[in-house]
């Protein structure tokens, strides 16, 4: 009987704990940029800053990343100050360090390196209780691309509309 209950307690805590939780989403992303690769990396925070994450506050909308000297950095992402904290508040909008595998890091180095090619963070979350990053190597969109992916997508709709009726 004990082996049971153990058993069943262990899973559930184990399906609570994969649980993802979406702090901030940038969604003007998927319409001004192609986006080609997906990349998953772990943030450097303050103590502060998680907790403002926690309660759900962050601005991905004007962020990007870069490779820098062999490190990725976060820039533009806004995290503002937490409320209940004292004086030793963390700045809001200053550079994150991202935590990628080193040839992640000499991978996503050469894809930008390419012609218009840049790195564009999608959204922060949490993933077993680590805050992560969705970063995705994107080609900008022009003003005609973005009218061409609009018509597109309605028209994709459209169809679903008419599969779903008849």
């Amino acid at each position: 009987m004990a082996k049971k209950d153990a058993g069943k307690s262990a899973g559930k805590a184990k399906d609570e704990g994969d649980a993802i939780k979406i702090v901030a989403r940038n969604r003007r992303a998927r319409h001004d940029y192609d986006l080609i690769e997906k990349v998953e990396a772990g943030i450097v925070l303050t103590g502060t800053e998680v907790k403002s994450l926690r309660n759900g506050k962050a601005n991905l909308e004007d962020a990007y990343a870069e490779v820098t000297r062999g490190e990725v950095w976060l820039n533009g992402c806004d995290i503002p100050e937490y409320l209940q904290a004292n004086r030793m508040n963390h700045i809001p909008k200053r550079p994150r360090k991202l935590l990628l595998h080193r040839r992640e890091i000499e991978k996503l180095a050469g894809r930008t390196n390419e012609r218009g090619l840049t790195l564009i963070p999608v959204s922060i979350y949490f993933k077993k209780g680590m805050a992560k990053v969705e970063i995705f190597v994107a080609k900008g969109r022009k003003t005609f691309d973005k009218r061409e992916a609009l018509k597109k997508n309605e028209a994709k709709r459209d169809i679903d509309r008419a599969m779903r009726r008849g």
